[in-house]
């Protein structure tokens, strides 16, 4: 059976769109579509009206820039890392990135800085500090369409709020395409999708959503249950 069926949006430059849903909704399967590591059955995705089918993956990869849920850090160093999607990105470019994703303090501690090796995969370096690291890469890219797949997850609340009032002025005129877990991370979006079962079953922003949408209310109230009970 289809995992995400009758989805339909329309995702602005310049504006935020948020995804959220149960656990099995199918918020990463959409973004999967979207980079075309599957292509739909029935329907279309477009950018700027053309179909993702007619890009090249060379277009696709500039087009849109991808921060996985599980970041993933190739062997070299941190400025080589940074460089991935933009080879000549400055000094600057990559500090500038880094103070947005939050990142800036602890690669100025480490000895070698920019230079500072790093493992296949970003072994050497903590699990939030390779969230930041993945989320920097993107922003140095400087690709058309931000896609941000549950990547502040493995952010404290406090960093995550940083970050989140840091983002919107250097992703000014990209779309950005968030898919949450945390509620928290959403709130400003301009347009919250939530997804159950593979379909929308809400849309709006999130006091709409609060006043109308019976299962962002359940998600809301189950993580406020949960920040209690911690």
């Amino acid at each position: 059976r289809p995992v995400i069926k009758n989805v339909s949006f329309v995702a602005e430059p310049g504006r935020t769109t948020a995804i959220i849903g149960p656990s099995g909704s199918g918020k990463t399967t959409l973004l999967a579509h979207m980079l075309r590591l599957f292509d739909p059955q029935q329907g279309r995705i477009t950018i700027d009206g053309q179909p993702v089918e007619a890009l090249t993956r060379e277009q696709l990869a500039s087009t849109l820039g991808l921060v996985p849920q599980r970041p993933y850090l190739f062997s070299g160093t941190i400025g080589s890392n940074l460089r991935f999607g933009n080879a000549e990105a400055s000094e600057d470019e990559l500090w500038g990135a880094l103070r947005v994703a939050q990142g800036d303090d602890f690669v100025r501690e480490k000895e070698q800085q920019l230079d500072e090796p790093v493992s296949q995969g970003g072994t050497s370096v903590s699990g939030g500090q390779r969230q930041r690291l993945s989320i920097a890469r993107a922003l140095v890219a400087k690709p058309r369409v931000y896609l941000f797949d549950d990547s502040f997850s493995a952010l404290d609340v406090a960093t995550d709020a940083r970050l989140r009032a840091a983002l919107p002025e250097a992703t000014a005129g990209a779309t950005t395409i968030i898919v949450a877990q945390r509620v928290s991370t959403i709130t400003e979006a301009d347009q919250i999708l939530v997804l159950e079962d593979g379909e929308i079953v809400g849309r709006g922003t999130h006091d709409e959503l609060l006043e109308n949408n019976s299962v962002y209310q359940e998600i809301v109230r189950s993580q406020l249950t949960e920040a209690e009970a911690a």
